[in-house]
């Protein structure tokens, strides 16, 4: 037997059609709230994360920037640009008793000078050792490396503890390009990845140049080149009445 549906159930239905379509629409928007929730508490760990590496990063730098100091930029724009002209590479007239080939260190105006002859000489900015680190006499270099290993000798580890025992070779490292070691001592002629320290009384002994002048010194320097290092009493002009 077949009972007629009476016209009005569809309007009995249609309640219960809209609450299954709130229903629906409720479960919906929560399921996009929640991805959305989602994805900003992962972005924001990620960035708190990438913060975190950088200030570690800083901190490292900063450890570095303190013994050397140093830093991962080497251009010249990053050369103090009161002083700039004065530390670019240049051909100057140079009068002094020593032989073409001969490197002079000029500790108290922070120059390197490599004797070319006839009066002149390839003039370099540098950076020199700080207070209570400069240091004088007549060496040779005695050996060369181009992206040299760092290994801070035992009395830099001593005053600061907290170094690396051991850094390789590359931009990031302290020694810059290139080093040329002298004799019978823990100092090195070497480059730089913390480019405005040149100029400045800041190394714990070194001779630190540009990585570009380090490298064009480096081809013109071989094993054995005198290293004449001038005393910081040597004042202004030194290079007139040096004599040796």
């Amino acid at each position: 037997m077949i009972t007629n549906i009476p016209n009005n159930s569809f309007a009995f239905l249609q309640p219960q059609f809209t609450t299954s379509k709130r229903l629906f629409h409720f479960l919906q928007n929560t399921a996009i709230a929640l991805v959305i929730g989602t994805a900003v508490c992962w972005s924001t760990a990620a960035q708190s994360q990438t913060m975190a590496m950088t200030s570690e990063s800083n901190a490292v730098a900063s450890i570095f920037r303190e013994v050397m100091p140093d830093r991962s930029r080497n251009n010249d724009a990053d050369i103090d640009s009161r002083t700039a002209s004065r530390l670019r590479r240049q051909i100057v007239p140079y009068v002094t008793a020593e032989a073409p080939g001969t490197i002079v260190i000029d500790t108290p105006n922070t120059y390197l000078y490599f004797v070319i002859g006839g009066g002149k000489a390839i003039r370099y900015g540098i950076g020199v050792g700080r207070e209570g680190f400069t240091w004088s006499g007549v060496k040779t270099i005695e050996r060369k490396s181009e992206w040299p290993d760092w290994v801070p000798p035992a009395e830099m580890l001593q005053r600061q503890p907290y170094l690396p025992r051991f850094m390789a070779g590359g931009p990031g490292n302290p020694l810059g390009a290139r080093a040329m070691y002298l004799s019978g001592t823990v100092y090195r002629i070497h480059g730089t990845n913390a480019p405005d320290t040149i100029g400045k009384h800041v190394s714990s002994g070194c001779i630190r140049m540009l990585n570009d002048d380090v490298t064009d010194l480096y081809g013109r320097a071989q094993v054995g080149t005198k290293v004449v290092v001038l005393p910081m009493e040597q004042r202004r002009f030194a290079q007139s009445t040096f004599m040796h």
